[in-house]
């Protein structure tokens, strides 16, 4: 199996890249600037030039592209629109970085997680936009895609515990770290039980 992580350099991604690398696995880190990862194989190029010549010989593509510039988050669609479009109609899959914020909140499935009272004013243009990609894959019929959400706590320099917990749809945690969202994340890479499904990843 050879994986290509789109975006490596960043938070999710660079840890995302290092759990695979770790685990011996074939990896190699799609990046814009100077690779910050432990993948050895490197293809340095903006993820808007991509061609599917580039990603041609990978047999999971994780999508770890994010945009917090609160101007650009139409990036978050355009770039899983490009991606999807490059691995469409072929056996590729494409594992996708998600947000919390489409998760539903009550078993009833009548209110999402950003649209709950408490959700913080500064994060719901995101949510909505990383909610906007959710509903654009779910479309996708032609894309053997898989897109990962983590809790609606989603820390940083969270311990990596080596255990996690996951849902479909809803929300039955408070937190996970990035660690074992990448452990998670790489999982699915290898086993691929979510195929044209989401899921979401908690501390257990």
């Amino acid at each position: 199996m050879k994986i290509a992580v789109v975006a490596a350099n960043g938070k999710a991604g660079k840890l995302i890249t290092n759990e695979a690398v770790e685990r011996g696995l074939d990896v190699t880190a799609i990046v814009r600037s100077e690779n910050k990862t432990k993948a050895t194989q490197v293809i340095q190029k903006d993820l808007f030039d991509l061609t599917k010549e580039d990603i041609a010989e990978f047999d999971v593509i994780i999508d770890a592209f994010g945009q917090p510039d609160q101007d650009k988050l139409d990036q978050h669609s355009k770039s899983l629109a490009l991606l999807s479009d490059l691995v469409s109609h072929s056996d590729q899959r494409l594992l996708i970085i998600g947000g919390a914020g489409s998760l539903f909140v009550d078993e009833a499935h009548t209110m999402r997680l950003v649209d709950s009272p408490d959700f913080p004013e500064m994060f719901k243009k995101t949510a909505l936009a990383q909610t906007k990609t959710l509903n654009e894959i779910q479309e996708r019929n032609d894309v053997l895609w898989t897109f990962i959400s983590p809790a609606p706590d989603f820390q940083v320099d969270g311990e990596r515990t080596g255990e996690y917990q996951i849902s479909d749809d809803e929300v039955i945690g408070t937190s996970v770290s990035y660690a074992d969202y990448a452990i998670a994340m790489v999982d699915e890479a290898i086993e691929g039980n979510h195929i044209q499904k989401r899921f979401a990843v908690f501390s257990k």
